[in-house]
């Protein structure tokens, strides 16, 4: 009797050892069909993507259900079988029961209190998702764990300065799960979306915006977060506060003929490509406005306008006292122009789906229009039509736009404060500069 009870442990601990890493191996097949989906059939198939992972999915857990009575760790086998139904983008049921029985059975299961986390997350309970990636981290550092939760804190409720301290705060962990794997494209891509969501809760400084185009960089080394479309879209938005819109354009485009089924990359594309039309016309047509109106408007511009500008002194962003010389819109040169200030009449604001940046047109003495973007503007304090705005040390941004056979070029002035602004001879109070603060897209990651 001694001898068949050995005989039937010896049995047991034999088919553990041979199909527990056959499960192992059947459910990293399936999470390695799905990442390396784009890259082994091409763009061209992106939208049988969804279609052809719920049939591997399918085809994986029947597997592990057939395996399940010659598997003795109950623990691992439920968290593969989570696992393998929590590959899909949407919450799914059986999936977050077989994930909780997982950590029931085995609280120190990192990898299932991460995939548990991951079905919160999906079912948009951020709490629970908190939770499970906090707890991961208690029993080891992973990436996984730290990269979710930075997603998690960027979504987390609160006052704006809460709400700025969890988005700082959601940088650094990014930034350590980097540190863990500085191959994973993954963890470069959210550390990039953390960064643009500090781009707005922190001050719109474009220091900020060059570090998250720079994470963004990293991460297009790695084939499996370059094939995300996620991180196409979220670098659209960049390039598109960057006011590079050929390159937002082009992003949008990957981002849509990745996924062909998410609709907001699409919607980013056409709103941006309006945009864009828009401002060119309101600039040409020197905001549609009536020609004696016009020449009205711009006659009353005189050197009072200037406020403080006068004859006086700017402190420039490196805090040095700048003497500034007035010029007309046409002599501004290309990028920055240093100790010079203009002076024009707002003509039109520039209606647009995105409160970011405030845009308005002004036309100057000589009846030259140029449309100005202003960032950092607290929402409903923009400039208004017959106001007179003075610029010290103007960005002059050219715009060239050559997409879908749709050209577009302009050149724009871009403001990073409002507080540098004269407006009606009067420099702009802090009341008008706001951080706004942007919920860039998480999961869909």
């Amino acid at each position: 009797m001694a001898d068949e009870n050995k005989t039937n442990l010896e049995d047991s601990q034999k088919s553990t050892v041979e199909y527990l890493p056959k499960a192992e191996t059947a459910v990293t097949e399936l999470y390695n069909f799905r990442d390396h989906y784009i890259e082994r059939h091409g763009v061209e198939k992106a939208s049988q993507k969804d279609a052809d992972v719920k049939k591997k999915c399918e085809e994986t857990v029947k597997y592990l259900d057939e395996i399940k009575d010659h598997v003795k760790n109950k623990a691992i086998l439920s968290m593969l079988r989570g696992k393998a139904l929590n590959v899909g983008s949407d919450f799914n049921q059986d999936a977050h029961d077989a994930l909780s029985k997982a950590v029931k059975l085995d609280p120190k299961q990192v990898e299932g209190w991460n995939q548990l986390g991951e079905s919160f997350w999906k079912k948009g309970d951020i709490t629970g998702a908190k939770n499970c990636f906090s707890g991961a981290l208690d029993h080891s550092k992973n990436k996984v764990s730290l990269r979710n939760l930075s997603m998690v804190m960027r979504q987390m409720p609160g006052s704006p300065e809460e709400r700025t301290k969890l988005i700082i705060d959601s940088v650094e962990k990014a930034k350590e799960a980097v540190q863990l794997d500085l191959q994973d494209g993954l963890s470069w891509s959210i550390l990039g979306n953390a960064y643009l969501s500090m781009f707005f809760a922190a001050g719109q400084k474009p220091k900020i915006l060059k570090q998250c185009m720079s994470a963004y960089q990293q991460a297009e080394k790695d084939t499996v977060a370059s094939s995300s479309s996620d991180l196409h879209h979220n670098r659209g938005n960049a390039y598109k506060y960057q006011e590079d819109y050929q390159l937002a354009l082009e992003e949008f485009t990957q981002a849509s003929q990745l996924d062909p089924s998410w609709s907001e990359p699409r919607d980013r594309e056409k709103q941006l490509i309006s945009y864009l039309n828009k401002v060119s016309e309101l600039k040409d047509s020197k905001g549609r406005m009536k020609g004696k109106k016009l020449q009205t408007m711009i006659s009353h511009i005189n050197e009072k306008d200037l406020g403080p500008y006068s004859g006086g002194t700017y402190t420039g962003p490196k805090g040095d006292s700048v003497t500034l010389k007035p010029v007309k819109l046409k002599q501004l040169k290309a990028e920055c122009n240093s100790e010079v200030v203009v002076v024009g009449k707002v003509v039109c604001s520039v209606m647009s789906e995105d409160s970011v940046p405030f845009t308005f047109c002004m036309v100057d003495s000589e009846g030259t229009c140029y449309p100005v973007n202003v960032y950092n503007i607290a929402p409903g304090r923009g400039m208004k039509i017959g106001d007179t705005v003075a610029i010290p040390e103007p960005y002059l941004q050219p715009i060239h736009v050559n997409h879908k056979h749709i050209k577009i070029s302009f050149e724009s002035i871009r403001v990073d404060s409002p507080m540098v602004l004269v407006v009606n001879g009067k420099k702009v109070g802090i009341d008008k500069q706001a951080p706004t603060v942007l919920a860039v897209n998480t999961y869909h990651e």
